[in-house]
């Protein structure tokens, strides 16, 4: 006969192995984010930009203009009908319409060629970049030269790609949901079975239970962030640039934090049911604007201080600042000093926290600054990772520390009213 192992450990058992006998689950923390990474990162991959759509409106002097914009390498233009190409502009299949005015609407100099009329949306993003482009192909083709040839350089470095943003970002997620799921979810449900009844008959301490959940997460925890960070390796070229041990202090640490949000949801509910609308209201706003597949610095400055509140954004800026910029806990880079083009990870996915590693050499840059610009600037670079791990460890520890009484009181009453 099996010699028993301690009611900590057998409860740890029995939690893995729950987990391992429930196939949603497992997909949900291991094969999902690997799939949402496979689908973004393919939609959103390393490609030449697609060329911009522009309409010229049919017109006598319509194919000289149609052949000067198809010499663009960015644009992609068409030659249309005057009310087939407003239409087409109006539902967005076209970004920018050239049409030519009757001689009576020009109003250029005598002798000038005739102008052009570009009707456009300045609020979207590429139509301001396609009026630029559209200007200079007819420009050029109506004799304008050019004041001088400036030189281009293309710089392809990995940090700045889309999927570079988003695997932290889904590792930040996935810490999230399972760490409020795997524990609340399954508290509720050992509540609603009369299981937490007949665990607290046993010989087992009240804060083993408590204790056990926990360690059956950290035991997943090791192969759910390898296995996001493999992928996003082998199949994109995602490397992580910081320390794998300060790495693993931040996931830990965002473990802990949301172990015990999922503890503070569960500690409420007392069926199924409830504790999942809980879960949806707690999780659905940081799903949607703490940067995990773009940059909360899209949103208003009024509300950038309440996204930085939450816990989820500040996970993501601590874990994009390790994998990304290669910070230390200190705030700076460890190459600090010898800059390259491949240490810069300044990226228009970023988010305002943790954006922009230009160098992070502070001592020799700040050199010519006063002595409080100095200093302040200092604290600038160093805030990412010195203020997100002391803020998610404070948060998991308080939340354990206040709550794992209140938890223990309604999960294992000292009354015969257990089930209440």
């Amino acid at each position: 006969m099996r010699r028993p192992l301690p009611p900590l450990l057998e409860l740890t058992v029995a939690r893995l192995r729950e987990f391992l006998r429930e196939p949603e689950a497992l997909f949900w923390v291991f094969a999902f984010p690997i799939l949402l990474a496979f689908a973004l990162g393919l939609a959103f991959r390393e490609k030449p930009p697609d060329r911009i759509p522009v309409g010229v409106v049919d017109g006598a002097r319509a194919p000289s203009f149609l052949e000067a914009l198809e010499r663009s390498p960015a644009l992609l233009p068409r030659l249309l009908p005057p009310e087939a190409a407003r239409e087409a502009l109006r539902t967005g299949k076209l970004t920018l319409l050239v049409e030519l005015p009757e001689p009576r609407a020009l109003a250029g100099p005598p002798g000038s060629p005739p102008a052009p009329l570009y009707r456009f949306d300045p609020t979207r993003p590429d139509a301001r970049a396609a009026r630029l482009e559209v200007d200079d192909a007819l420009q050029r083709a109506a004799g304008r030269p050019d004041a001088f040839s400036a030189r281009t350089e293309e710089v392809r470095e990995k940090g700045a790609r889309y999927i570079d943003f988003l695997i932290p970002g889904l590792l930040g997620l996935n810490l999230m949901g399972t760490g409020m799921w795997g524990i609340g979810f399954s508290i509720v449900t050992a509540r609603t079975r009369k299981l937490l009844k007949r665990l607290a008959a046993t010989p087992m301490r009240r804060g083993d239970y408590l204790l056990a959940q926990i360690l059956a997460r950290l035991v997943f925890l090791v192969f759910e962030v390898a296995t996001l960070l493999g992928t996003g390796w082998l199949v994109f070229g995602v490397a992580v640039r910081g320390s794998a041990a300060l790495l693993s202090l931040v996931c830990l640490a965002g473990a802990a934090a949301f172990a015990g949000l999922g503890l503070l949801v569960a500690s409420r509910a007392r069926t199924v049911e409830g504790v999942s609308g809980l879960m949806n209201v707690v999780m659905l706003p940081m799903w949607l604007v703490s940067g995990t597949f773009f940059s909360y610095d899209r949103f208003p400055d009024a509300a950038k201080p309440l996204i930085r509140a939450l816990p989820l954004t500040a996970l993501n800026d601590a874990l994009r600042a390790v994998v990304n910029e290669g910070r230390t806990l200190a705030g700076s880079h460890p190459r600090s000093g010898s800059s390259s083009p491949g240490e810069s990870s300044a990226s228009p996915w970023r988010s305002g926290s943790s954006g922009g590693g230009e160098g992070l050499d502070v001592e020799r840059a700040g050199q010519a600054l006063p002595r409080g610009v100095r200093a302040r600037s200092r604290a600038s670079v160093s805030r990412p990772i010195r203020t997100t791990i002391p803020g998610i460890a404070s948060t998991s520890a308080s939340v354990v520390r206040k709550l794992t009484t209140q938890a223990r009181r309604r999960n294992f009453p000292e009354t015969t009213a257990f089930d209440r």
